[in-house]
């Protein structure tokens, strides 16, 4: 069983690591490097727009992921 709140919480503090703690190691490291190049796009201002939706969606991704796991683990 994974725990949702600790999913969201680790994507909270850094985006890819709530996919890795659910197991989703190549979608966390996808994300971290997706999270890398739009910090480094602030330069260019597009990642004023990128970073916070790419950080929002890793925290609810982690969150559903966790939840859905779970989910299918009791045998619903």
């Amino acid at each position: 069983m994974k725990n949702p709140g600790i999913a969201a919480v680790l994507s909270f503090f850094y985006t890819g690591l709530g996919q890795i703690y659910n197991g989703q190691i190549g979608k966390g490291l996808l994300l971290m490097a997706l999270q890398f190049v739009s910090v480094m796009a602030m330069f260019v201002l597009v990642g004023f727009i990128t970073t916070p939706l790419l950080w929002i969606y890793g925290i609810y991704d982690a969150y559903q992921t966790a939840e859905r796991q779970n989910h299918y683990q009791q045998g619903y």
